[in-house]
């Protein structure tokens, strides 16, 4: 497929109450070299970073249980989601960011860790880039319950969990979250445990 070319770029701005959504209109040439005009929305939420933190010695990941409100809409029975650990770069580079978010979510202080990919979770309407972490945990790096900040009006419960029972879960339907899959599977295709 030829490289697509894109012309006169015109946002409008929808709503700039939590993030930024924005309509776009623009000019694409198609493959037969004619140019069409597209709408889109885009929504603009920063990127993000997401870690699984997970223990080789005794067969555990650590992952987080919050409520989800676009989950709810759409039919999730009570809101809640099953995650790896995840949050908004802000103004950080993606390994600071996941370092302090492992820290106020999970309670973990983690010493090492490794980024796996990057990946658009949504790129047909979501601007997000999400950079994709591992980092080996045990006990000695638990500083605190972890939970989340109350004034971001987190509440989020850590979950421990075997390896196993976690594939599982995504079997099952108790793991829906996308990030989650692609790092659990990650774990399993590396031949972590």
């Amino acid at each position: 497929m030829q490289e697509p070319r894109v012309k006169n770029l015109e946002k409008t701005l929808l709503s700039d109450n939590w993030y930024r959504l924005d309509k776009v209109t623009y000019d694409i040439q198609t493959k037969d070299g004619n140019w069409e005009t597209h709408t889109r929305e885009a929504y603009d939420r920063g990127n993000g970073a997401t870690i699984l933190l997970y223990n080789r010695k005794n067969g555990t990941i650590i992952l987080t249980r919050q409520f989800r409100l676009p989950t709810y809409i759409n039919g999730n029975e009570n809101g809640l989601m099953i995650e790896a650990c995840a949050g908004l770069l802000d103004k950080d580079d993606p390994e600071t960011c996941i370092r302090k978010e492992a820290e106020e979510e999970t309670g973990y202080k983690i010493k090492s860790i490794e980024k796996v990919f990057e990946a658009y979770m949504s790129p047909g309407s979501v601007t997000e880039i999400l950079y994709f972490f591992i980092a080996e945990y045990d006990e000695e790096m638990k500083i605190s319950e972890g939970g989340g900040l109350a004034h971001e009006q987190e509440n989020i419960e850590v979950l421990e969990i075997p390896f196993g029972e976690a594939m599982q879960m995504i079997k099952s339907g108790e793991i829906k979250d996308g990030k989650t899959i692609m790092l659990l599977q990650h774990l399993q295709i590396e031949g972590v445990f």
